[in-house]
């Protein structure tokens, strides 16, 4: 193939300003790969799927163990997922990331949908010239529960900015049992657009989730098992993340985000002290 030039365009952010280089000449195209992480994840998944559709070179889907239509939806754009037992999530994605073709791998959940901007941003991507690997890229995540926007989803607040499109060879999750990051890289910058981030679609998952997360935290993770520490936790998670980030005044979905709150800070001690 000859070589090819054309004019772009890149908006990137860096901190709060963002990076324009105009009339960028290449010769070539940064290949990425797409590592998503399923499991029953056919409600969203084809809405997760298409954007990504529009500018990846490889689509590697990790999933363990569906029994819903995940596979299905999958066969229809053409992927065979590949099986693998869930231990945590950064296990589960470093195991995707070292199943890609190329070394540009943007990492996203079932539940993350890139919007348009978000999109152009990485179609732009593939043609800058000579992207530095020591750079990696975070994302605008907005987080819905029940369907409505939120501002905080214990332990973060909303919109978060994880490192999600980055050069494999410099960055790797970490083995944090919940709340797990990609951690490595020179300098961050800040992709272009936002993605979506539909959780917790029911109230039933909402304390399936809870149940799971606690679980994990307390088998990966040393808690110092007290009653009397989770009840402290506890009130200190309703002031902090129902009273003092406002979520009281979003109605029965503020109740919900904060019961969560009160729930999580509580349990991880008490199941660590029932299980001692």
């Amino acid at each position: 193939m000859g070589a090819r030039f054309c004019t772009v365009r890149r908006r990137f952010w860096h901190g709060l300003h963002f990076l324009s280089v105009v009339d960028c000449k290449m010769d070539f195209c940064n290949r990425i790969s797409v590592c998503l992480l399923t499991f029953n994840s056919s409600r969203l998944l084809r809405d997760v799927l298409q954007p990504v559709a529009a500018f990846a070179d490889e689509i590697i889907v990790v999933d363990s163990g569906s029994t819903d239509g995940t596979l299905a939806i999958c066969d229809d754009f053409n992927i065979k997922p590949l099986y693998h037992p869930f231990e945590t999530h950064g296990r589960q994605m470093n195991y995707a990331i070292s199943r890609a073709r190329y070394d540009w791998v943007l990492c996203l959940d079932s539940d993350e949908i890139m919007d348009d901007e978000a999109v152009d941003a990485m179609r732009l991507f593939k043609r800058t010239p000579g992207p530095d690997k020591n750079n990696a890229y975070r994302i605008r995540r907005d987080w819905f529960v029940l369907g409505q926007a939120v501002r905080t989803l214990y332990p973060v607040s909303s919109p978060d900015f994880p490192i999600r499109f980055f050069h494999r060879q410099v960055v790797k999750f970490n083995d944090a049992p919940v709340d797990d990051a990609a951690e490595g890289g020179a300098s961050t910058l800040i992709l272009a657009g936002h993605v979506k981030h539909d959780t917790f679609f029911s109230i039933e998952e909402v304390f399936a989730k809870l149940n799971s997360y606690t679980a994990r935290v307390v088998k990966y993770k040393a808690i110092r098992p007290s009653i009397l520490r989770g009840v402290i936790s506890a009130i200190g998670a309703f002031f902090k993340w129902y009273i003092f980030s406002g979520a009281w005044k979003a109605g029965r979905v503020g109740a919900v985000t904060g019961v969560y709150a009160v729930s999580y800070s509580f349990l991880k001690y008490f199941k660590a002290w029932y299980h001692r």
